[in-house]
């Protein structure tokens, strides 16, 4: 992200104010995400099952939206509003991509105990972009709340 644009960088690191709901699921969030990197690095892709080919697609399909989600969100409009590319379907790609890839690694390597940790991931993802959400009201106020009405929060 830093090779399109450094602000987008920045933008990237920042987390909002959270409640203390929010701060638990942010700890979640971060420990869940390291297993989820480190254990690809333990495991195999179990080629000789019938989920390979979806597993694989769903892969493709959640780096690629990762992509370009990442090229969409280092070039906000001036207000700093992300509303343009996969923006306009969804308030939170890079979140809904990031399932997707795991949800692809977790069919490609068969594993019950990656795809729970991805479940428990994805519920303190939601907890995150609640406070978000409650930070973007703040900050762009009627903009964002229309942007709300017109977008959906995941697809």
């Amino acid at each position: 992200m830093g090779f399109i644009s450094k602000a987008a960088l920045k933008r990237a690191g920042f987390f909002p104010p959270r409640t203390a709901r929010e701060q638990f699921a942010y700890y979640i969030y971060q420990i869940t995400t390291i297993f989820l990197l480190i254990y690809l690095f333990s495991t195999d892709i179990k080629f000789n099952t019938i989920s390979i080919f979806p597993g694989f697609i769903i892969f493709i399909i959640g780096t690629v939206l990762y992509t370009k989600s990442i090229i969409d969100f280092a070039k906000p409009q001036t207000n700093g509003i992300n509303k343009k590319g996969l923006y306009q379907y969804s308030r939170n790609p890079m979140y809904l991509a990031f399932f997707l890839y795991f949800l692809g690694c977790s069919i490609l390597i068969s594993s019950w105990i990656y795809f729970t940790i991805l479940i428990i991931f994805q519920i303190s993802v939601h907890y995150l972009i609640l406070s978000e959400e409650r930070w973007c009201i703040n900050k762009f106020g009627k903009e964002y709340k229309a942007y709300m009405k017109k977008v959906r929060r995941y697809i």
